[in-house]
């Protein structure tokens, strides 16, 4: 499972025209879901995501997580993120989930999150999304377990 962290001063994902997420600040995760995973995965990935410390502290440093700042935290859910890109000038998807498993496991991540942090806002699995978005710093930083 990986994931495309971003630290945002703003976030959101519109469909059809349509804000359906947002948040000010905080993290806006970009979720690939890859054939193997698991719901034990995702847990591990969550965890991972609410306790990454890319929020400067007092001396300014990285050292706070997104729990720790009470950060808004958006996942968006990004089939491409789990594309093969080693070899060749065209993508393999063949280490992604399926559409049904990667929507089960990223309903299930956003589920636990919502149970855990306080903000948290999705993106529209299979969606057309159009994602807005100000990184702060800029610092992106991928995940993986």
């Amino acid at each position: 499972m990986i994931a495309l962290i971003q630290r945002v001063t703003e976030s959101k994902v519109v469909v059809s025209g349509q804000t359906i997420g947002s948040i000010n600040g905080g993290i806006m995760a970009l979720i690939g879901v890859e054939k193997n995973d698991t719901k034990q995965v995702a847990d591990r990935l969550l965890k991972k995501i609410l306790g990454y410390r890319i929020f400067a502290d007092e001396e300014d440093k990285m050292n706070l997580s997104v729990a720790d700042v009470g950060g808004g935290l958006l996942l968006v859910p990004q089939f491409t993120l789990a594309a093969n890109t080693k070899s060749g000038m065209r993508p393999s998807f063949s280490s992604a989930a399926s559409p049904a498993i990667g929507e089960e496991i990223f309903s299930y991540l956003a589920e636990q999150a919502r149970q855990q942090h306080e903000t948290v806002e999705t993106g529209e699995f299979g969606a057309d999304m159009k994602v807005h978005l100000i990184n702060d710093g800029p610092v992106t930083f991928t995940l993986q377990v």
